[in-house]
């Protein structure tokens, strides 16, 4: 396997909405370099990148696939990224390692829901970007309507290096406004025969011609002082100052192409080859704790991990990208995020599902390998030395929230093993365990990732789930003072038990007095691990009861309190007084007094105006301005208190304290309400009290339930 110099590996994501194009335009950039010698189709189900059963079965890309073609000695790996919004974790890795961002257009639908949600994650990582308007020989075509949409979301950095002569079925022609020449493509596509510009597009190939030497130009001050004294630049210059504004993002170069038909992807290849930046000339990574790595051949070697796939026979094999010097077999690198040392034993490049063995990889490169024992997902690996941590891979939060059980409660432990391995493959599951709820719940990013969270279960695991909604984490507390006693006395054979307790109980709030008209002997306040206080006073006088019965008077309050009296569910800031009570001095033990003590505090609960309090989010709905009317009815349908809305360009931001129990699968309809537009974050705000009405529901299905049990 040929090795390339770090000089001449670019590096390319294939970006946008779902049926752009990518897989295909990967495919024939493979076919057009040799690589391969036959084109596969997705229909076909036979394409290099999507291999897998799953994608097979669905007819569209499901993971991002690393390729690589070769073009006029240079090397350019690909990394074919899936264009749905739920399959964002296999997105964001690939932007984090890739130079370039190849955003796919599709020329009879434009700039889709899925562009500009790939958009929105493009802009964090700051990358250049060059745009391909695919399908220009669909007989819906709008080449001028694409790129005034393009230019209306993405800036008036979107500029026209090439545009077509004609569209639909009878698409053969480009007009390319850096070389000024015509490619005509031959039905087949494949190599075009370059023309002259037919005298019925000169006019607007100059003017066009034109605005791309000014946005190349503009980017340097020599070659802007050449395009005053010559009102030209030739092709050289204008590569520098396309090149300039590629990595200062002011601009975005466009290109045409029919994937399908093999039509322009050489000239994209050239280009990338010859404008689009090595990663020797992007910006110095940031590292944790500061400071920066270089890319550089002669740097410390320094991998950083993007990907993990776990297949059957192979077991973890690890993507990286080598972010500075060079990696050869048998080297030892010190893993800076757990402290451990791997040896790197072979290294690959990966095509999609072939591994071809290479002896060495060089700055800038992608490649992977296998059997590291304890490196996960965005981890750094670098030479023995001083510390290199470069940042993580910042996922997006999960928008769904499942409960996940075994359909067969023997499989529980295979299920909660099978996930934790789909974890290690897709970090943007995300596993929590409620002891509260005592729930298993599995975090995805909507409908579809729980659909292929359960194929890969079913198919890989041979584990069967089911999911459902996760029970509410609500709390009890009361709203008035109340007193209560209870006798716990059994006479069995031989000693016997008794204890009696004499409380009252109050709602606690910070500040609160001293509790009025007894003798405290003694104070605790307890921070309970499931929020809010319980202060518990021991205002015994006379001995009635003796001290060494009040831990588990306590222990009893406590046990209550950790299933309260309306709901089961914990309760909080509450205070209790134990002012009385009484013992026997054979039949009192610990037992009695902690009985006694938990009923007690039940009827004062009972008695004391007890309310359910329920947890309150604070939401953040992203919604394009015209779709916000009913996305808002939506919200004061679900309990919503509005806040505040603010303006982000073409979208408004609606701020809202919104119950959590009317937040179940919110995402899905957010997404059928805004056509897939519109998004939302949440974040804990308060506890608050439930109404009335839905208190009562609440308590009378809880009674029910332990009826029933």
């Amino acid at each position: 396997m040929k090795v390339f110099d770090a000089k001449h590996i670019k590096n390319i994501v294939l970006l946008g909405s779902h049926g752009c194009g990518k897989t295909t335009l990967a495919e024939t950039m493979l076919f057009e370099a040799g690589l391969i010698q036959r084109r596969g189709r997705v229909e076909d189900k036979n394409t290099v990148s999507d291999h897998s059963d799953l994608e097979h079965e669905r007819g569209s890309s499901v993971y991002s696939t690393v390729l690589h073609t070769e073009w006029r000695n240079y090397k350019i790996n690909i990394i074919d990224t899936p264009g749905l919004d739920d399959l964002v974790g296999e997105t964001i890795p690939a932007l984090r390692v890739a130079d370039t961002c190849v955003l796919m257009l599709n020329a009879h639908h434009g700039v889709e829901v899925g562009t500009d949600l790939v958009w929105e994650h493009m802009q964090r990582y700051e990358r250049p970007v060059i745009i391909g308007v695919n399908q220009l020989d669909h007989p819906n075509a709008d080449f001028d309507l694409t790129i005034a949409q393009a230019k209306e979301h993405f800036g008036s950095a979107v500029t026209v290096m090439q545009y077509p002569v004609e569209q639909g079925d009878g698409f053969h022609r480009i007009i390319d406004l850096l070389k000024m020449t015509m490619y005509v493509f031959k039905d087949g596509g494949g190599k075009p025969e370059k023309q002259p510009i037919p005298h019925t597009e000169k006019e607007r190939a100059e003017v066009l011609h034109k605005e791309l030497v000014e946005k190349a130009a503009e980017n340097d001050e020599t070659l802007m002082e050449h395009y005053f004294e010559k009102s030209e630049l030739d092709e050289d210059e204008m590569r520098i100052g396309l090149k300039q504004g590629m990595m200062k993002r002011t601009c975005f170069p466009v290109f045409c192409l029919s994937a399908l038909r093999n039509m322009g992807s050489g000239r994209l290849m050239g280009f990338i080859d010859n404008v689009a930046p090595a990663a020797l000339e992007m910006p110095a990574e940031e590292l944790v704790g500061g400071g920066k790595l270089e890319c550089a051949a002669d740097g410390p070697a320094v991998l950083f991990t993007f990907k993990t796939v776990i297949e059957p026979r192979a077991g973890h094999i690890t993507l990286f990208k080598v972010m500075s010097g060079e990696v050869k077999e048998g080297t030892d690198l010190l893993n800076d995020n757990t402290g451990t040392t791997e040896r790197i034993g072979q290294l690959f490049i990966i095509d999609g599902k072939d591994r071809k063995p290479v002896e060495k990889l060089v700055a800038g490169d992608i490649g992977a390998t296998i059997k590291l024992k304890d490196t996960a997902t965005a981890h750094t690996l670098h030479a023995p030395g001083k510390r290199i941590k470069l940042q993580p891979i910042a996922f997006p939060e999960p928008r769904l929230r499942q409960v996940i059980k075994a359909t067969d409660n023997k499989l529980e432990e295979k299920l909660h093993a099978a996930l934790l391995e789909i974890q290690k493959e897709d970090p943007t599951i995300v596993l929590t365990y409620s002891r509260e709820t005592a729930q298993q719940l599995v975090g995805a990013q909507g409908e579809l990732h729980l659909s292929i969270l359960k194929w890969k279960l079913n198919h890989h695991y041979k584990v069967d789930c089911a999911f459902s909604s996760p029970r509410i984490p609500y709390r009890e507390t009361i709203r008035k003072s109340a007193a209560a006693s209870y006798r716990h006395k059994k006479q069995t054979g031989g000693s016997g038990q008794f204890g009696e307790v004499h409380l009252k109980i109050d709602p606690w709030y910070e500040g609160m007095p001293e509790p009025h008209g007894h003798s405290v002997r003694g104070k605790e306040e307890h921070d309970l691990p499931t929020g809010g206080k319980l202060v518990f006073y021991n205002c015994i006088v006379g001995g009635v009861i003796d001290n060494k019965f009040m831990p588990s008077i306590l222990k009893g309050v406590m046990e209550k309190m950790d299933r309260g009296p309306l709901t089961g569910s914990p309760a909080r800031d509450i205070r209790v007084v134990v002012y009385d009570g009484k013992m026997h001095p054979v039949d009192s033990n610990d037992i009695s007094f902690k009985i006694a003590g938990l009923q007690a505090f039940r009827e004062a609960f009972n008695n004391a105006d007890p309310q359910l309090m329920e947890p309150i989010q604070e939401l953040e709905v992203r919604v394009p301005a015209d779709l916000m009317g009913d996305v808002m009815t939506d919200l004061q349908g679900r309990r919503s208190i509005v806040m505040g809305v603010d303006s982000s360009g073409r979208y408004q931001i609606i701020k809202t304290l919104t119950p959590l129990s009317e937040l179940d699968r919110y995402s899905t309809t957010l997404r059928s309400l805004t056509q897939g537009r519109g998004t939302y974050s949440e974040k804990f705000h308060a506890y608050q009290q439930v109404p009335s009405e839905l208190q009562h529901k609440l308590v009378s299905s809880h009674k029910e339930e332990e009826v029933a049990a």
